[in-house]
C-alpha cells in the first residue's frame, strides 16, 4: 500500500503542506516491530496498531511537535533522528537527540496538556504518529498486549526521568563550583 504523504513545516495540528511525496508505509513495518515499545507485542496486536498509525516524512530541520501546543499523539522514529529542545529565556536549550527505534510524546497518551518540548528532525526522518483514539482502541481490544506496551512506556519515561535527574545533579555540582569561584573572586577583590 502506498500512502500519499505531505511534508510538513509547523506543529502537527497546524499542517502546512510543503510538497507531495510518496511513502510506502509497508517498507517500515519491520522497523516498527523493532521499536522497544512494540517489540514484545504479538504480531496481531502490533499489526493492528501499525495499520492505524500514520507514517510521515519530515525533511531535516522540520518541526514535528512544538512546545506549548496540544497534540493527542505520540511518535515512533522509524528512520532518521530528532532533536528535543525546550525554550528558556528566548533561546532553545538542547535536551537530547533520539534516533531510530525511539519514541517521544508518550505523555500525550495520558495527559491533555501542552507539549513540554519542541521536537525537530536532525536529518530526513520517517516517524509513525499514533493518535490517542487509536491507542485507546488498541488498549480496549488488546488488554494483555496493552499492559506490555504500558509497562514499556513507564520504563521509557523512568529512563528519561533518571537521565534528567543526572543532568540536574551535574548542573547543581557546577553551580556549587561557581559559588566557590565567586567566593574566591570576592576574597581577591577584598569584598
Amino acid at each position: 500500500m502506498v500512502l500519499s504523504l505531505t511534508w510538513f513545516s509547523g506543529p502537527l495540528l497546524d499542517y502546512t503542506p510543503f510538497m507531495e511525496s510518496e511513502l510506502d508505509k509497508e517498507e517500515y513495518r519491520s522497523r516498527f516491530a523493532e521499536v522497544l515499545l512494540f517489540r514484545a507485542l504479538s504480531p496481531e496486536a502490533r499489526n493492528h496498531l501499525f495499520d492505524r498509525a500514520e507514517a510521515m516524512f519530515f525533511d531535516a530541520g522540520e518541526t514535528i511537535v512544538r512546545e506549548g501546543t496540544q497534540s493527542p499523539s505520540f511518535f515512533a522514529i522509524l528512520d532518521g533522528s530528532v532533536v528535543v529542545e525546550v525554550q528558556q529565556d528566548d533561546h532553545n536549550v538542547y535536551i537530547c537527540t533520539l534516533g531510530q527505534g525511539s519514541v517521544f510524546g508518550e505523555a500525550a497518551m495520558f495527559l491533555k496538556s501542552a507539549r513540554t518540548a519542541t521536537v525537530r528532525t536532525a536529518d530526513p526522518s520517517v516517524v509513525l504518529q499514533i493518535a490517542r483514539p487509536d491507542w485507546m482502541e488498541f488498549l480496549r481490544e488488546f488488554p494483555r498486549e496493552g499492559n506490555k506496551a504500558l509497562l514499556a512506556i513507564v520504563y521509557g519515561l523512568l529512563a528519561k526521568l533518571r537521565s534528567a535527574n543526572q543532568e540536574l545533579a551535574f548542573e547543581r555540582r557546577g553551580d556549587s563550583q561557581q559559588e566557590e569561584v565567586d567566593s574566591l573572586v570576592a576574597e581577591l577583590a577584598g569584598s
